[in-house]
């Protein structure tokens, strides 16, 4: 670990003075800072750090070898354009084609400050949403740098042919989403993301012809391999074969998106895991604000304990849609076409005037299952309980006509249509909140190095740019920002010490990595136990949506913390994985990321439990307002809470990285 990375503040040795939940948990540690972040005024410090870069020349490129793990936007677009600078990169994916990374289910757009629509839009507007509608948790220089990069990515993408929607003049459109009053979202139809990572998969595809960029598929990353305490390859099981490889490098780059799945239902692909960003964890990469995760209102709702994921719609319908539940609970089981207008209760418009159905995520969340939570939620009972809301489009329809609504939502109607049975056309969708997108992750400084030299982290795989909540439209943003404009610039600040020292495959760490993985995959097919895999990962993550989910207590997180450690100890005792491992063998997979799950289950409490605030989507009974808002406490939680890997068996470590703000006045949000 850099020695410039930490700082021996001794005010930080101990508990804070309001009281610690987490006491006994952890063990605290020394604070931590971003030393690459440069100083001066806000809007100049991103061009001041890309010319304090140093420089790697052509020839030097050459000789250098990058791996990308992941091939989602922040992956494809970080290998396509390392690869077009002349690097050696070597790209993974677990999926059969990099085209099927979950960055294709993000449907609703991206954002970009261009004010197209002169309405008073802004880089600096933008980074204010951002940190705002983060909850005043995220870092303003990451944050201003998205902000300022932004408009560059649109133009990229409309280069590389993203068919954007336009107005009838031509020019590109946009539309608005949660939390902001601009409209600055970027959107093809209802398959942004779709559309966005073609673009990116074709740059990086013109990479592998040019023979810069080599690419391997149905390949999972099990371990990364740290030599002298840099980060210099990775163990890579072939999921077909299940030959397990050895791959070197100069430098490694995450970009495997986040770990939504360990609530078992979420919007995330199945495939989604936290894998590749808990092994690094173990290695000494910090994990930063593991308890931050993403709430996101407008989901299908579960309808029985047969799922195994959840389908998203996309919250570009709530720019048209208007959110409602009935008044009285004697006409949540009525056909809501028969509940006349003064007897409906459009409780965002009514609660949050000024921003109505566009409130963030995690404000329209929280509303959501609260009304719920009265006995007023709509659509069948599941467990005893309704959870659902209405999102209905009947005057927009009329305002617009059906063709209007097809032009902008067909896709995502017809979606909707095949999944439930009925038709949004003629009947309100029905929403509910479900798990989507993590804020935490990997600690990363300014330049996306994690606190392994060597280890750059990307997209949703680190923590940097959303705080406690992410705005709507800003996932694809980042992801783009980081592999097309930032993680180019700054990598090659590292880069420019090479050419490096070469690794053998019979250096002893690596043969160490190697083998932890063999053995790991040999317990795992040798237990023999009687539970399947599913069956704890279904537990799992009931204890962490009931506990860990939307509403935190202190009991509750000592409890689900209790029960994680049980269920953890059983699991490796108990777990039966059938077939092979020299071949295709899926519940081999699950096992591996079911394992790091639990873990990662843990720690996440363990963050929870020591931020006793109300902050972004995490509502702590303890802390909210005489009106039940949010309360955040500033005094005594104004940090990153980056926790490090102690040693199985041990406590993690708590390293706390202040947030400063120079640019923005912390205040307490309001949306009314």
């Amino acid at each position: 670990m850099p020695d410039t990375t930490l700082t021996g503040d001794p005010s930080h040795d101990a508990p804070a003075d309001h009281g610690d939940d987490a006491a006994g948990y952890y063990t605290p540690g020394d604070p931590i800072r971003d030393t690459k972040a440069p100083e001066g005024p806000i809007d100049e410090r991103w061009q001041t750090r890309k010319f304090e870069a140093r420089l790697v020349n052509p020839a030097n490129r050459r000789k250098l070898d990058i791996i990308i793990v992941g091939t989602g936007l922040a992956g494809a677009s970080a290998a396509a354009t390392l690869g077009e600078a002349g690097y050696n990169v070597k790209s993974f994916c677990y999926q059969d084609s990099p085209r099927r990374a979950h960055s294709i289910a993000a449907q609703g757009g991206i954002n970009a400050a261009k004010n197209y629509k002169e309405d008073g839009d802004s880089a600096h507007r933008l980074f204010y949403d951002t940190v705002k509608g983060g909850d005043y948790r995220s870092r303003e220089s990451n944050v201003y740098r998205l902000a300022e990069v932004s408009t560059n990515i649109i133009d990229q993408c409309v280069a590389q042919g993203v068919p954007f929607a336009r107005e009838y003049g031509g020019l590109l459109d946009n539309r608005s989403f949660g939390g902001v009053q601009v409209s600055r979202t970027f959107y093809a139809r209802g398959q942004t993301g779709q559309q966005l990572l073609i673009g990116a998969y074709q740059a990086m595809e013109r990479q592998v012809a040019a023979g810069t960029v080599e690419q391997f598929t149905r390949h999972e990353m099990l371990e990364l391999i740290v030599v002298d305490g840099k980060a210099r390859g990775i163990i890579a099981r072939d999921m077909v074969t299940g030959e397990i490889q050895t791959h070197l490098a100069d430098v490694v780059v995450l970009a495997s998106g986040g770990y939504g799945n360990v609530f078992f239902l979420s919007t995330n692909a199945m495939g989604s895991n936290v894998t590749a960003a808990w092994r690094a964890h173990r290695k000494g990469a910090y994990m930063a604000n593991p308890c931050y995760t993403q709430i996101h209102p407008t989901c299908i709702p579960v309808t029985g304990s047969h799922q195994s994921k959840l389908t998203l719609m996309s919250e570009s319908l709530r720019n048209d849609g208007r959110i409602w539940v009935p008044k009285k609970k004697s006409d949540c089981e009525k056909d809501p076409r028969e509940i006349p207008e003064e007897d409906r209760d459009y409780y965002l418009e009514r609660i949050y005037p000024s921003f109505g159905n566009l409130v963030p995520r995690d404000i329209a969340s929280r509303a959501a299952k609260n009304v719920c939570d009265e006995g007023r939620g709509v659509g069948p009972e599941v467990d005893g309980v309704r959870r659902g809301v209405y999102l209905d489009f009947s005057s927009a329809i009329e305002r617009l006509g059906r063709d209007g609504i097809e032009e902008k939502y067909d896709n995502l109607f017809d979606m909707y249509a095949r999944i439930t049975g009925e038709n949004p056309y003629e009947t309100p969708m029905r929403i509910y909140p479900a798990v989507h997108y993590v804020m935490g992750g990997l600690w990363v400084d300014y330049d996306l190095q994690s606190t392994i030299p060597g280890l750059f982290v990307t997209g949703e795989a680190n923590f940097s740019d959303h705080g406690a909540n992410r705005l709507g439209a800003s996932a694809l943003m980042q992801g783009l920002a980081d592999g097309y404009f930032v993680l180019p610039h700054t990598i090659r600040d590292y880069l420019a010490d090479g050419p490096f020292e070469k690794i053998q495959e019979s250096h002893p760490a690596v043969v160490e990595a190697r083998q932890a993985v063999e053995e790991r995959v040999t317990h795992f097919l040798s237990t023999n136990g009687t539970r399947s895999v599913d069956s704890y990962h279904r537990e799992l993550g009931n204890i962490m949506w009931e506990y860990c989910g939307m509403e935190r207590t202190e009991d509750g997180l000592k409890k689900a913390i209790d029960l994680i450690r049980t269920l953890k100890d059983d699991f490796w005792r108990n777990v039966k994985v059938l077939g092979t491992a020299d071949s295709l063998n899926q519940s081999l997979e699950k096992a591996g990321r079911v394992a790091d799950f639990m873990e990662l289950g843990e720690l996440m409490c363990i963050d929870a439990l020591n931020r006793r605030e109300s902050c972004g989507g995490h509502f702590r009974g303890e802390s909210q307002t005489e009106d039940g808002e949010a309360l955040r406490h500033d005094d005594q939680f104004a940090y990153v809470a980056a926790w490090e890997f102690a040693g199985d068996g041990e406590l993690p470590v708590l390293h706390k990285e202040d947030l400063v703000y120079t640019a923005i006045e912390m205040k307490q949000r309001s949306y009314k």
